[in-house]
């Protein structure tokens, strides 16, 4: 399956599915979370609440109302203590979960937000490591993956990685 880096708002990508790096409440927070809740509108924080959360490295599906996607994939990633207390295991994890959900839904366009990134402190090279080599590694039947850069420096990473 085609990787591809591009700097972008995700809230605005005409992808199946778009994957949210989510709180474990689901119920929206800051960040990419804050934005894609705001941009789906008020329906999306219902779906969110009847979903009852999310375990860390887990995912789970809503519709994407006012979004120009079909879904959004909820994904709750690990808050960096150093690196010891499983964080790299349940990165992988997220997003090998958000694929497999993608399957589950029929979605053949993903977009992944670097997750865990921004408030959970993951640090970046490490995280875009792990986005790449997890995705490449994990069959699926998604046709296009974006890994969708807020700024240069992780477009950077992510493009240094999928040369």
């Amino acid at each position: 399956m085609p990787l591809r880096a591009l700097r972008a708002d995700i809230t605005t990508l005409p992808v199946d599915a778009i994957v949210n790096a989510a709180n474990g409440s689901l119920l929206g927070g800051g960040g990419v979370d804050g934005a894609i809740h705001r941009a789906a509108g008020p329906e999306l924080l219902a779906a969110c609440r009847a979903l009852e959360g999310c375990e860390t490295g887990e995912a789970k599906a809503t519709p994407a109302f006012g979004l120009p996607a079909r879904w959004v994939i909820h994904t709750v990633g690990p808050v960096w203590r150093g690196g010891a207390q499983d964080e790299p295991k349940l990165l992988v994890s997220c997003y090998r979960r958000s694929l497999e959900v993608a399957d589950g839904l029929g979605a053949r366009s993903v977009a992944f937000p670097a997750i865990s990134t921004g408030v959970y402190g993951y640090p970046r090279a490490e995280a875009a490591r792990v986005a790449v080599t997890t995705l490449r590694a994990t069959p699926s039947a998604v046709e296009d993956i974006a890994l969708v850069a807020f700024d240069t420096e992780t477009l950077d990473l992510y493009e240094a990685l999928l040369s």
